[in-house]
């Protein structure tokens, strides 16, 4: 894969992509359930948010639900598969934008990176880290890295050998490799993911600061 050589040029980074599988990145056609997936998986463990996942297809035959049948089951049935109240009403607000303004792929594919964030911020329940997964691992977007992510953070440090008291020398390491990861950051993101034993997918926890 092209990423492959181009990020072997960071020598210290090489070395992780040697010892890792090459990724490839997928893109997603409902981009609406795949939001409202994330929305779920929120501050959970991937078992937990797997169960939850799988109850709420069950609600609609084992089907992906439209943006009208999430709308249309009662508050109180989407509670029961073991959602927050704050929960049931993102995923609301998820579907009703849907219809409102639409999220489909067609529509975002047009947009850029930050476009895409501007454009979904809105929803009340979805933050930046959020989108940023979605752009990777839904739109498949190749150049995103979630830098608040605090996995990536200790990777980067653990990685690069940084004094995590040293903000001004971590903020100036972390621009250097990002400009050397420039156009395949999402891969190096996916990396660094791997190296520290979690699993690169929008049902790891997020950063507390988007929860709104």
């Amino acid at each position: 894969m092209g990423y492959i050589l181009h990020l072997s040029k960071d020598k210290k980074f090489k070395k992780r992509i040697d010892a890792s599988q090459p990724h490839q990145l997928k893109k997603r056609k409902n981009i609406c359930t795949y939001l409202c997936a994330s929305i779920m998986s929120q501050q959970l463990s991937t078992k937990v948010a797997d169960v939850i996942y799988k109850r709420f297809i069950a609600l609609y035959n084992g089907k992906e639900p439209t943006p009208q049948q999430i709308l249309d089951t009662p508050f109180e049935k989407l509670r029961g598969i073991g959602l927050s109240n704050a929960k049931v009403g993102y995923v609301q607000n998820v579907a009703r934008f849907e219809i409102e303004f639409g999220m489909d792929a067609k529509k975002l594919n047009k947009m850029s990176n930050e476009e895409v964030i501007d454009y979904l911020i809105v929803i009340k329940g979805v933050g930046r880290w959020t989108i940023e997964m979605l752009l990777m691992f839904a739109l498949g977007r190749e150049d995103v890295f979630a830098v608040d992510d605090l996995g990536i953070q200790n990777a980067m440090i653990s990685l690069y050998k940084l004094d995590n008291s040293d903000k001004k020398t971590i903020k100036g390491r972390y621009a250097q490799a990002f400009k050397k990861w420039s156009r395949y950051r999402t891969y190096a993101w996916v990396h660094l993911w791997r190296w520290k034993d979690n699993t690169p997918i929008i049902k790891e926890k997020r950063p507390k600061e988007e929860i709104k």
